[in-house]
């Protein structure tokens, strides 16, 4: 009798702390830093929304981990300093995964790997990607980017000029303030179809420089958090794995952003 009533309350144990393990992780809330201002990855609207790649993949993740997500915008220059100073818990906005990065934070796995390349007008002169073809050229650029920091290690008989976000120097190709403008693919070919977008072409993609550019972009925790940065890995993993990144992916693009699985 003392035997089976120790079972039972072992077993009411162990449930409750089951229960209660089950509760914690419902419980969980995760503020997600993002920029706001790169589609198709992330993007706020006119009405305050918060919608793109990141957002949904963000969404996803969030639910594969029982979690709950808060969404706050930074500017991106400012955005691991927030992070650093506990205004968030993540960095989930296409932020490429370079060793310089990692001095400051850590990593999941990469969740997209998409190449850079050149925008110009489209009667523009320039044939091509190389330091020949855009010499003494003006090259806009977001900063604090890998894009940024390839254009000023690879034009270097170029004017680089700089803008706090891809909005901005989007601006000023339309106008014809600049020449050319080096950021990712994705976020160029989403431009071009945009009435604003139809003064230009892409002249050419660049094959990404690891050292620069990174093996993807990943999702940033402060350095130390490794098992959140894990968890997010395992997240991403999962969501590849039962449809949910396919479905999220088609939804923006028409290839697997994701790259190669190496």
């Amino acid at each position: 009798m003392r035997i089976m009533k120790r079972f039972t309350l072992a077993a009411s144990v162990a449930a409750f702390a089951l229960s209660l393990g089950a509760a914690q992780a419902q419980d969980l809330t995760l503020k997600i830093g993002t920029e706001g201002a790169y589609p198709p990855f992330n993007n706020l609207t006119a009405d305050g929304k918060l919608e793109g790649f990141d957002i949904d993949i963000a969404k996803a993740l969030c639910e594969e981990m029982k979690a709950k997500c808060e969404f706050i915008t930074q500017d991106w220059d400012g955005i691991i300093p927030a992070l650093q100073a506990n205004k968030f818990d993540a960095i989930i906005a296409s932020m490429s995964i370079t060793d310089e990065r990692k001095l400051k934070v850590d990593f999941s796995e990469k969740y997209y790997n998409t190449p850079p390349a050149i925008v110009a007008p489209k009667d523009t002169t320039i044939k091509g990607i190389t330091k020949e073809d855009l010499a003494g050229k003006t090259i806009g650029v977001a900063t604090s980017t890998t894009h940024y920091n390839f254009s000023e290690k690879t034009f270097t008989d170029s004017t680089l000029k700089g803008y706090p976000s891809s909005q901005e120097y989007q601006l000023d190709l339309a106008a014809g303030r600049i020449d050319a403008a080096n950021d990712d693919i994705s976020v160029i070919d989403e431009w071009l179809k945009t009435p604003e977008g139809a003064c230009c072409k892409i002249v050419g993609t660049i094959t990404p420089v690891v050292e620069i550019h990174g093996p993807g972009a990943g999702i940033a925790v402060r350095k130390g958090e490794t098992e959140l940065a894990d968890k997010f890995s395992a997240a991403i993993k999962a969501i590849r794995a039962n449809g949910k990144y396919k479905e999220i992916n088609d939804k923006y693009f028409t290839f697997d952003v994701y790259g190669s699985d190496s």
